[in-house]
């Protein structure tokens, strides 16, 4: 039995490391057994180098076809689980075929390569960046090691930022002014704005803000969408009177958000929209929706 366990053990042990992995910032990730682990952490066009060793186990050695380091960028869905979607592919041949005696470091280096969309793991797919180490074999089957790194990029404030105002209404009955001080904010802005009661002639018990994540897969009839409410902020707790004016201030740091993604490599998108969710005393619930953009900031 012993000899059993053995046989299915690797024939060596296999490291990869960054050549600035000491000073390059490391993030928290989460592994698909939910276990959270340190990466690196990339923007595109950075150039992305290191060394790969292969240490055979005490007494044995290694023949091989070759060894080859792969930088992929894959999307899975989480319905088709297992296959990836490769939008990068890059690869570096590190060894010609022979014998590994001994611990060996080969060296590799992808320059300025392009990573145009961020590590991302949602409801429904995940997007993510690997490398991937192969020592190709004929018998016993090839070793592969993978190492996650993540990627975020960064986007300047935008040019244009208007105000969003808009007005919600149900006939002779209720008229509602609101506004948001801008329509595109940083993952760690606040959002300010106003409501105005501009007619109330139904009680209303409260108001909250709500801010949504939609998630959708796919295209046409096979369109998913996975939508999430990440955050629920209380306006008002009482009746209010015509006239009456609403202050919000509502800060986006404590949630856990990513920036908008538009049609990500015809895959999926993420966007977000503030929920306004009015209750009145017969329980019955009145919603106005507004999509708002969000973007990376570069930490000064």
């Amino acid at each position: 039995m012993n000899f059993l366990i053995g046989a299915f053990k690797p024939a060596c042990n296999i490291s990869i490391t960054f050549s600035d992995g000491k000073s390059r910032k490391q993030v928290p990730m989460k592994k698909e057994n939910g276990k959270t682990i340190m990466v690196s952490l990339f923007q595109s066009k950075e150039s992305i180098a290191g060394k790969v060793s292969i240490e055979p186990l005490q007494g044995k050695k290694i023949e091989h076809l070759g060894v080859k380091v792969e930088l992929l960028g894959q999307i899975e869905m989480y319905f088709d689980r297992g296959n990836f979607y490769d939008f990068t592919f890059l690869v570096r041949e590190l060894d010609v075929p022979g014998d590994i005696y001994e611990r060996k470091t080969y060296p590799f280096e992808f320059s300025t390569v392009e990573m145009p969309y961020e590590t991302y793991n949602g409801a429904n797919l995940r997007l993510r960046y690997v490398l991937k180490v192969t020592v190709s074999r004929n018998y016993g089957g090839s070793i592969v090691e993978y190492q996650d790194f993540m990627v975020r990029n960064y986007s300047p404030p935008p040019s244009i930022n208007n105000s969003i105002k808009m007005e919600v209404g149900i006939e002779d009955c209720l008229h509602i002014e609101f506004e948001y001080n801008k329509s595109k904010y940083h993952l760690k802005d606040v959002i300010i704005g106003k409501i105005y009661f501009l007619l109330v002639r139904i009680k209303i018990k409260n108001m909250d803000l709500e801010i949504r994540r939609r998630e959708s897969t796919g295209s046409g009839a096979n369109t998913h969408v996975e939508t999430e409410t990440l955050a629920k902020f209380e306006l008002m707790d009482g009746a209010p009177v015509r006239g009456e004016s609403i202050p919000i201030r509502l800060f986006l740091s404590p949630y856990e958000l990513t920036p908008t993604y538009r049609n990500i490599n015809n895959k999926f998108s993420v966007k977000y929209y503030l929920n306004l969710v009015l209750v009145d005393e017969e329980d019955r619930r009145y919603f106005k929706q507004q999509e708002i953009a969000i973007y990376r900031q570069q930490d000064s």
